[in-house]
């Protein structure tokens, strides 16, 4: 028997960040997040091992965006 293809990697925190476009809850695009039903199960697994990276990188990014006047934003 094959094995199931993976969950959805939503956690019902749906916001797209206006810079990436990155769901800030799960990491996808509006379009990775409309297409995963129709994704074929090596699709998703490489999408899924994206997700942490771009997860990382909107963590950053809030970070430095929280960072007051006498605090440096850092780069990303």
């Amino acid at each position: 028997m094959p094995p199931a293809p993976p969950l959805s990697p939503c956690i019902r925190i749906c916001q797209l960040d206006a810079e990436t476009g990155w769901c800030i809850g799960c990491g996808r695009t509006g379009d990775e997040i409309g297409d995963w039903l129709f994704m074929s199960t090596g699709q998703r697994l490489a999408l899924m091992a994206e997700l942490p990276r771009r997860l990382a990188r909107l963590a950053s990014d809030q970070d430095g965006a929280a960072a007051g006047p006498d605090q440096p934003i850092r780069a990303s």
